[in-house]
């Protein structure tokens, strides 16, 4: 039948055709779009005992429409990264129960039950105990297992030339590594950023971190990643009394330097925490950046033993990791300038009742975890900077 955009009156029968739901039963649909990219529909029977979420990529960007065009192809790289997560850690993803390449729609389990982790944050809300651990763990799972470390030789090259998303990762060298620091059309932000903002354009040592940050993005491929890992890509809650957290959204995934995935995080957990800070609201922000750590470094080094090539020893671990995590710090810097005098700004700022104080200290401390990142070994000493 060839591509067709979904509407709200159309699921039903979709879900019908693609054998997802039975003829006699009912379906109930309403749209949930909340992101910049797609359109979401959420299914439901008359008494809400079931449901089912459906997920399409339009041929633009949701949120500016045709004039902004984008190619749908971009649902195939969130299928393959479902698929890559569900053999290593499937109880950190919604569960996927179908994807029509055709239509570029994902089917996949109702998470309504659940909130976006930036809800939550910006509601003066917890982490709890798991979800940075769990996040952690997470991006320990799929980027050791689609590594040169987890993956043999032949199966990794086939995994980079599957996912290379030149139009997607184009965005993230423009958005996040390149157009913050130069004059562009795309960047915005409070007048009473301005000087401030002005300051980062003219700061020559600056743009040549970012430029470093730039290319390691570009060129290192290390394993596949998210790609857009933030605290509005994260569903947390309780089921039967256990807290459950779900990645959702990786369509910006490919392969690329693992500290990218974790520096995406870290920067929305500092930014939440300028939040709270400013509304006197904190709660248990400031062990984020150490229990994401821990979880990912301790899952990595278990899961070292049954690497595929023991040339790799257990002191290269130690200096691969080092690497990984002054990338993360850096990569956070960028993102926290990024969404303070960028594009796409977060409503952790943009909601508070003056947010220049908090936009300014986050913008300062994103410029210290840019320049300095070699020497931040700890991430006790991001927090020393965070404080």
């Amino acid at each position: 039948m060839g591509y067709r955009i979904l509407e709200t009156e159309d699921v039903p029968a979709y879900l019908r055709e693609r054998g997802h739901w039975d003829d006699t039963d009912d379906i109930r649909v309403r749209e949930v779009s909340d992101g910049n990219m797609n359109r979401v529909f959420l299914a439901s029977n008359g008494d809400g005992t079931r449901g089912l979420a459906v997920k399409q990529a339009l041929p633009w960007v949701r949120v500016a429409g045709p004039s902004w065009p984008m190619s749908p192809e971009r649902a195939d790289a969130e299928a393959r990264a479902y698929e890559q997560v569900a053999r290593v850690a499937p109880d950190k993803i919604p569960a996927v129960h179908g994807y029509d390449a055709d239509n570029y729609a994902l089917v996949m389990e109702d998470m309504s039950d659940l909130q976006v982790l930036r809800t939550v944050l910006n509601e003066g809300g917890s982490y709890g105990p798991d979800t940075s651990r769990r996040i952690g763990e997470f991006v320990a799972q799929l980027t050791f297992a689609t590594s040169d470390f987890g993956m043999e030789s032949a199966e990794r090259k086939a995994l980079i030339a599957a996912s290379v998303s030149p139009e997607l990762c184009r965005i993230t060298e423009d958005v996040v590594l390149s157009e913050p620091y130069v004059e562009h059309e795309h960047n915005h932000w409070h007048p009473g950023l301005d000087a401030l903002a002005a300051e980062f354009r003219a700061d020559t040592r600056l743009r040549t971190e970012v430029a470093d940050l730039r290319h390691t993005f570009m060129t290192s491929a290390q394993a596949l990643l998210h790609g857009d890992l933030h605290t509005g890509s994260i569903m947390v809650g309780e089921r039967e009394d256990a807290p459950v957290v779900r990645v959702f959204d990786p369509e910006f995934s490919f392969v690329g330097p693992i500290g990218y995935d974790l520096g995406l995080y870290w920067a929305n957990v500092l930014v939440a925490q300028a939040r709270a800070r400013a509304l006197g609201t904190v709660t248990d922000h400031a062990a984020q950046l150490r229990l994401t750590w821990e979880g990912f470094e301790t899952e990595f080094r278990r899961l070292w033993p049954a690497r595929v090539d023991t040339f790799f020893d257990d002191a290269y671990l130690d200096r691969f990791l080092a690497r990984v995590r002054s990338d993360s710090a850096g990569f956070a810097g960028t993102e926290i300038v990024r969404r303070v005098i960028g594009f796409a700004h977060l409503t952790d700022l943009t909601t508070l009742p003056d947010p220049v104080p908090a936009s300014r200290s986050a913008l300062l401390l994103g410029r210290e975890l840019i320049v300095r990142r070699a020497e931040l070994t700890r991430t006790e000493d991001i927090e020393e900077l965070a404080r």
